[in-house]
């Protein structure tokens, strides 16, 4: 594979396959180069910088929190888990997810500040698992965890479609929200991500800093009218009401099923680890990133949904309004407000933010993308590992779009299709998490890290050599978080399996079990017929 890269110093990249089935690269430079901190982190790492540093702190912050959409999500999320638990039960769901979320991404924090690459999950598994079945490993995190951000981009370029169609409606009642309109308004959302995308790193990363401001602003645009305008319920009815509105045996059971969907809202932030080869200082700034994300998203998130709580003036008027408008919060704005207009203003601002996580989304998605393939791990590795002048990854980020144009024909038939695919998301995603949690855990626990050392010179990070980086909780609170951490994922990863109502019909049946075992079933095969004959892990590049 001969690939020239126009941008990145002059690198040409030339790759040959030795006899032992290992990857032979060579660097060539028309003067000596000294490399900054961020690429000799890299290349002890073993791969070879070739994309440009351009998102710092701020930006960052704007990726991710553009991705997790807590306070936007939680409009969507909150109504089903209210009519099944109350609105108490949605409160404390929020908070337990906040606390758990908040503990597993401190987890990936001190990972991504161990080894920052755009694998992610897939290259610390490979850097910590046991020699025997750390290929195995890693292969298997990489495939869900790629699958789980295309299903992430897919999400978000059906929520704008319908959040478009719903404002149309809300408008203009007559207006019939057809399949292959939200088909079309997906396949533009894409193209419009892919258009962004395309540009340059720099400007993606001013993009994702001008975002974290709508973020916070545009909060503060839908918050303040919300909860002025509207009728308020009483405290009592707000933080004291359970329900058990699903059939299940017990309330507590019914609030332990309705946990999953309200903490998907705050999933996603790991996107800035897909991206530290575009990171300065990536070691420490996407760590504090991370965190940060967590905080604000959840501050933001818990706020908006007391606020809705208290405003919810008619139940069943929102939940009959999801057939028309696609979403009850829609309605809710406009009995709040008393005003179609000012509701679809509000509504706008969601819009907007969407948009922007789209192409946000199609970002991360890509770079797990590239990393999976320039590791010999996906199909058609050689184009979808090339990079155009701006040193960017163009064909992942083409492929992406292919993928959610081509699911997006699902619509046409069955909506319930499509959610049953896109319900991989949490469990795939989770998945991920737990495994490099739980291979931490064993690590930190055996002795398997070196502690860290400014500005020491590293030249292979092994198994058996693993060290910490500048960013590491301080013992043991660290040891207790990880454990804290790998129960809490699993706890999700139990109950998102299950549907919110008991006896539930094909419309309500949570498909991810389904969809999640054949995820697995197929990657395991697939390894063991073919993959593991040139799936080595991460390759180490130079």
């Amino acid at each position: 594979m001969d690939l020239t890269i126009g941008s990145k110093n002059s690198i040409e990249l030339r790759v040959a396959s030795g006899n032992n089935g290992d990857m032979l690269l060579s660097d060539y430079s028309g003067n000596n180069r000294q490399y900054s901190k961020d690429d000799a982190t890299l290349r002890r790492l073993g791969k070879r910088p070739l994309l440009n540093r351009s998102f710092g702190f701020m930006s960052s912050v704007g990726l991710s929190c553009s991705v997790l959409l807590s306070w936007e999500g939680i409009l969507v999320t909150s109504v089903p888990t209210f009519l099944s638990v109350g609105p108490a039960g949605v409160i404390w769901a929020f908070l337990i997810g906040w606390v758990g979320i908040t503990s597993v991404y401190a987890t990936i924090a001190e990972l991504a500040s161990v080894a920052p690459t755009a694998g992610g999950q897939y290259h610390w598994v490979a850097m910590m698992a046991p020699e025997s079945c750390a290929n195995f490993l890693s292969y298997l995190t990489a495939w869900l965890t790629t699958l789980a951000w295309q299903a992430i981009a897919i999400t978000t370029s059906y929520s704008v479609a319908t959040i478009i169609q719903g404002i149309v409606v809300l408008a203009n009642p007559s207006y019939d929200a057809a399949a292959w309109h939200t088909v079309l308004i997906m396949w533009a959302v894409a193209v419009f991500s892919v258009i962004v995308n395309s540009t340059t790193g720099r400007v993606l990363a001013k993009f994702e800093g001008l975002v974290l401001i709508l973020h916070l602003t545009g909060f503060f645009g839908v918050l303040i009218p919300l909860v002025y305008f509207a009728p308020h319920n009483t405290p009592a009815e707000v933080f004291t009401t359970f329900t058990n509105n699903g059939g299940w045996s017990s309330q507590g059971l019914a609030f332990l099923v309705g946990i999953p969907t309200v903490a998907s809202t705050l999933t996603g932030a790991d996107c800035a680890v897909h991206m530290s080869e575009e990171v300065r200082q990536a070691n420490v700034v996407v760590p504090q990133a991370l965190l940060y994300t967590i905080c604000i998203n959840g501050a933001l998130g818990f706020a908006m949904v007391i606020a809705l709580l208290f405003c919810i003036s008619d139940v069943e008027a929102a939940v009959e309004s999801a057939e028309t408008l696609f979403y009850p919060f829609l309605q809710i704005f406009e009995s709040a407000v008393k005003s179609t207009t000012g509701a679809c203003l509000m509504v706008g601002v969601v819009l907007v933010l969407a948009v922007a996580s789209s192409i946000s989304t199609y970002a991360s998605a890509s770079r797990m993308m590239w990393s999976f393939a320039r590791d010999k791990g996906l199909p058609f590795d050689k184009h979808l590992v090339k990079l155009n002048r701006n040193s960017l990854p163009i064909y992942a980020i083409m492929t992406t779009m292919g993928i959610t144009i081509l699911i997006s024909f699902i619509v046409l038939g069955s909506k319930v299709v499509l959610s049953a695919l896109l319900s991989l998301l949490l469990a795939a995603i989770y998945s991920s998490y737990l495994v490099a949690g739980l291979l931490l855990l064993y690590r930190r626990c055996t002795g398997g890290f070196q502690p860290y050392v400014p500005g020491a010179d590293i030249e292979v990070l092994h198994a058996d050599q693993l060290v910490w980086g500048p960013w590491k909780l301080p013992e043991p609170f660290g040891t207790i978080n990880n454990v804290f951490a790998c129960l809490y994922t699993s706890f999700v990863l139990f109950w998102s399996f299950w549907p919110l109502s008991n006896n539930p019909t094909p419309e309500e049946l949570n498909w991810s079990a389904v969809v999640y075992a054949a995820v697995l079933v197929f990657s395991i095969a697939w390894y063991v017929i073919r993959a593991r004959h040139y799936f080595k892990g991460p390759i180490r590049e130079v």
